[in-house]
């Protein structure tokens, strides 16, 4: 240890190149952070020195969403869902990161939710989120009940899809203004059903003429989907600018995040503010379902692993048909 001689009790130690500061006094160190010319390490070496120092707190929201991150029940997970989760973790580790995790109560969790209640998504993230965490730190034994279980999600509506005038105006407004990177957003979604994030990653070495490649994101599921006619000869009408189907420059496709803006600006041409891009998703699979296309099949082309979601927009599909069905019968002839 090597004293310094500017400040009382000071002293630091180098190790791997690296240099450690220590309040010491008799035999007892105490680490410091940073440089002496740090703010925070004047702040800790007086607190320390004037004896009002709290003991630090090793369960904060910071180390437990470190530790998750750094968990296999994190780094298994797709791309895609890390930087979902990440957009919420790091709001909550903004706000709450140097406070004590293990003092989470329901009532916490409540009034975390509720402050989104205007933008429910975000409300039910923070549920989700804090539920995760609060998993994660029973399983490092720093709690023994989760509580964010059971609590109730925001009502907010689910993705519908997009009524046919909507869709057409969609297209029509992008056509009349030539609006490219909107007009191959939209068609690739609502005649292949993939999630927009897939659908910006699509590339034209993917494309045969007949049918696209897709690595889905969420699932990791990689599908052959075959085209429609409609989308094959939009496909062979664009200049192909760059590796991406919907390009920025040669290598570089559009940010997701850029695509939102631009569809939100047509949206909100058209008054279809109501509408979201994951609805042209939902368009597709009722569109397969309206043509009478099997569970299985529409599976073929979403990529849904389950067959749950697909039945949903079957529902949707057979509604409208049994609907019309009905209203023949109450026309038909008495008996």
């Amino acid at each position: 240890m090597v004293k310094d001689v500017n400040l009382p009790y000071l002293s630091k130690k180098s190790r791997g190149g690296r240099v450690y500061w220590y309040f010491r006094r008799g035999e007892k160190y105490v680490p410091l952070p940073g440089n002496p010319d740090s703010r925070e390490f004047q702040a800790r070496y007086w607190e320390i020195r004037s004896g009002t120092l709290r003991p630090q707190i090793k369960t904060t929201f910071e180390a437990l969403i470190v530790s998750y991150y750094r968990s296999p029940a994190f780094t298994s997970k797709a791309d895609g869902t890390r930087r979902e989760y990440r957009r919420t973790l790091e709001l909550i580790r903004e706000k709450n990161g140097s406070a004590d995790f293990t003092k989470l109560r329901r009532r916490d969790v409540i009034a975390a939710r509720d402050r989104y209640a205007d933008t429910w998504r975000k409300g039910n993230a923070m549920v989700e989120m804090l539920s995760i965490l609060s998993r994660h730190a029973i399983d490092l034994e720093w709690i023994t009940a989760n509580p964010a279980h059971g609590v109730e999600k925001l009502k907010g509506g689910e993705y519908e899809p997009w009524p046919e005038d909507k869709l057409r105006a969609f297209e029509n407004y992008c056509r009349n203004n030539e609006l490219e990177w909107e007009l191959t957003a939209f068609m690739l979604a609502t005649q292949t059903g993939q999630r927009i994030g897939d659908v910006l990653k699509m590339e034209w070495s993917q494309f045969d003429g007949s049918f696209i490649e897709v690595e889905q994101e969420k699932t990791g599921a990689r599908l052959w989907v075959a085209c429609p006619t409609a989308l094959k000869e939009y496909l062979a009408s664009l200049s192909r600018t760059g590796r991406f189907i919907i390009a920025q420059n040669l290598t570089r496709g559009l940010s997701k995040r850029a695509l939102q803006n631009r569809v939100q600006a047509v949206r909100d041409a058209i008054s279809a503010r109501a509408y979201v891009i994951h609805g042209w998703r939902y368009n597709a699979a009722v569109a397969l379902a309206d043509a009478g296309c099997s569970d299985s099949e529409i599976q073929a082309v979403t990529g849904h692993n389950t067959l749950a979601m697909v039945q949903k927009y079957r529902s949707h599909a057979n509604q409208k048909r049994l609907s019309a069905t009905a209203q023949a019968r109450r026309n038909g002839p008495k008996t």
